[in-house]
């Protein structure tokens, strides 16, 4: 049997319709499921994914972010999107600038 789990901070999640796994860099409060293409993310879900899902890419090696509910997650295995958070989707998290070297 599949169990959904709270977001805690280190926990890989992957979707059930997408070949997508992340990390968890920083759960949220109150927050305690991570959809990704509309299926909710799974810390033990199959690892051959079902029918893909039709929608943007979630790309290897990027942060994604929801600002309303603090939580922010690494991409460890490309796969089909997006990623939602209560009905939010996630978007990429902008690189902080570099000091300028004079």
């Amino acid at each position: 049997m599949i169990w959904a789990m709270a977001l805690k901070t280190g926990a890989r999640l992957r979707a059930q319709n997408s070949a997508c796994e992340v990390v968890v860099v920083r759960g949220g409060d109150g927050v305690d499921a991570l959809s990704c293409g509309g299926s909710e993310m799974l810390a033990d879900a199959p690892t051959t994914p079902g029918d893909a899902a039709e929608g943007p890419r979630v790309e290897l090696g990027k942060r994604y972010v929801d600002q309303d509910a603090g939580v922010e997650v690494l991409c460890v295995k490309a796969g089909v999107g997006p990623l939602t958070v209560d009905g939010r989707e996630l978007v990429l998290k902008a690189a902080k600038p570099l000091p300028a070297s004079d």
